[in-house]
């Protein structure tokens, strides 16, 4: 393995994306996030790639029979891509994921699937060995069927090469200086929807520090009021 392509920092230009199997009946049997934090994971960086272009494949199991339709909120970003059925729950035995990747013409390839221990692994190791891919498998924005079943199976592909990471993570480092302007405030914009704590920091300096107006309209502020004791 030639570590040194490792040491690239993703960026839009060298990247694209695949979203595993991000359907409902996959994510009843995930144990190992809060399966609300999954979602929210999954479209904040569905919302990423969007913003920088990154070259996008949804493929799903199974839908009609099992596994049940796509996040809603996930197609509403991509409304015009294509979804790619499978029956294998590995991706890489399609040709129609191949042909998508091998279109795109990039081998880091960042991923975000359910679960982790069948469906992300197995099209990990399968297209690191056979593609040539260098994978970038997304651990928030993924989940398996318990603690231990997500960890043993990300420790196996970071045993095998594949890179840790987590879905901030690459909308930040796709992002990477904050005097690209063209894609701030859409970053912005991702980060007080979906990144917590983070996001919450973002509106209060914006509103409070910087005096901006508040990103949403409301009634109107009424009190205080104290009551006759």
């Amino acid at each position: 393995m030639d570590n040194k392509r490792y040491l690239e920092v993703l960026t839009p230009q060298n990247s694209q994306i695949i979203f595993i199997d991000q359907q409902p009946q996959m994510a009843f049997g995930v144990q190992s996030i809060d399966r609300q934090t999954l979602k929210n994971n999954v479209v904040g960086l569905a919302k990423a790639a969007k913003v920088f272009n990154i070259p996008t494949t949804i493929t799903t199991v199974e839908t009609e029979s099992f596994s049940g339709h796509t996040y809603p909120e996930l197609l509403a970003v991509f409304p015009e891509n294509k979804i790619l059925e499978r029956t294998s729950m590995n991706s890489w035995d399609d040709q129609n994921v191949r042909d998508a990747l091998a279109k795109n013409n990039r081998k880091k390839v960042v991923v975000s699937g359910l679960w982790t221990e069948v469906c992300n692994v197995t099209f990990a190791l399968s297209a690191a060995l056979e593609g040539g891919y260098e994978i970038y498998m997304v651990a928030d924005a993924s989940g398996g069927t318990s603690v231990d079943a997500h960890k043993y199976a990300m420790d196996r592909m970071i045993q095998a090469g594949i890179v840790p990471v987590t879905w901030q993570q690459v909308l930040l480092e796709w992002q990477r200086d904050w005097a690209r302007r063209d894609t701030y405030d859409a970053v912005l914009d991702i980060v007080k929807e979906h990144s917590g704590a983070y996001g919450m920091g973002a509106d209060y300096a914006y509103t409070m520090v910087h005096k901006v107006p508040e990103r949403v309209k409301h009634g109107e502020r009424i009190g205080p009021n104290p009551a006759n004791k």
